[in-house]
């Protein structure tokens, strides 16, 4: 097992209850010209060994849903779901064993979370939806099932006025892309047909996070490697369809800096007392990762409206397959 990166948990807290102002270094420069780059703090905080995460507000407490995963090869009977409590750092549930890629979506007093099931010949496959309203019992249930030797990895979900859409990774046409579902009460899931999101050149788009500001559904994804920039970077693009995506011209979003390795992956994020925080994973896509923190002194909405300025013209993709 990887070694365990000191936890800032105490700082986190302090931080989620006061809900800084940004005004600290940057992740990256502002540019200036007809529009400026929205300003991210990333906050000098750090949790542990995890990747895949989602920060949840669930009856009045900030929790941070996580998996624990051991490195590429490792022993997978070692890996399993867990929530922490940010506020005190204390682990108060565990669950989930034999699944990872993570993520939750809170719905009234029932928390959902979403994992795959994972195994050490195998890979990742179906994903699976584990609900509670105690954090103590917990009920599985098959979401989304795998297609021939595809494999599935991390999903996400937001909430429209058609019910639920999730977002979900598959290794298949692409390795790696997302696919769309919808679901009326988030127990049973249609896939979405003719619809794959590969970018701009048919290229690697992993680990979707989707949200909702009507009229547009946002997703912030993992970028391969490119020329210019340090290893696995996160993009941002925006659609009213789901069929052509826009690119905010300030891709990419997130960038490793120093201590972060060549790897910012894996964004979930909130909204905190009028603020927005963006959980990442840093590392090497390998060997070793931790989960950072950045901030956006803003509403969530803001923060994605404000990577669109107007009166610019967006490069643009589309998602739409025979």
């Amino acid at each position: 097992m990887m070694a365990r990166i000191i936890a800032g948990r105490l700082c986190i807290s302090f931080v989620l209850l006061l809900g800084i102002v940004a005004t600290a270094g940057t992740s990256m420069a502002d540019e200036k010209g007809p529009a400026s780059r929205p300003k991210l703090t990333k906050l000098p905080v750090n949790f542990d060994t995890s990747m895949e995460n989602t920060p949840v507000i669930y009856k009045d407490r900030v929790l941070l849903v996580q998996n624990d995963r051991p490195p590429h090869g490792g022993d997978a009977s070692n890996i399993f779901l867990y929530i922490e409590d940010i506020a005190t750092g204390k682990q108060i549930a565990k669950f989930g064993e034999l699944h990872s890629f993570v993520s939750a979506y809170v719905n009234g007093d029932e928390l959902n979370v979403f994992a795959s099931h994972y195994t050490d010949k195998n890979w990742a496959e179906d994903i699976f939806r584990f609900t509670t309203t105690d954090l103590k019992n917990w009920k599985r249930e098959l979401a989304i099932p795998r297609e021939g030797d595809e494999h599935l990895f991390n999903c996400s979900i937001c909430k429209d006025e058609q019910g639920y859409l999730m977002a979900y990774e598959s290794n298949k046409p692409v390795g790696f892309c997302f696919k769309f579902a919808r679901s009326k009460e988030l127990a049973k899931w249609e896939k979405i047909k003719g619809l794959v999101y590969t970018g701009e050149n048919n290229e690697y788009s992993a680990c979707p996070v989707l949200r909702y500001h009507a009229p547009y559904y946002y997703v912030i994804h993992l970028h391969n490697i490119m020329p210019g920039h340090n290893g696995y970077t996160s993009f941002m693009t925006r659609s009213k369809d789901l069929q052509t995506w826009e690119l905010t011209p300030f891709n990419p979003i997130l960038e490793a800096t120093a201590g972060e390795g060549c790897n910012n992956s894996d964004v979930d994020l909130f909204e905190w007392q009028g603020n927005t925080y963006l959980y990442y994973a840093t590392g090497d896509q390998q060997t070793w990762g931790s989960v950072r923190v950045a901030m956006f002194a803003g509403p969530e909405k803001d923060f994605f409206e404000s990577h669109f300025p107007t009166g610019v013209k967006f490069k643009t993709c589309s998602a739409k397959r025979k």
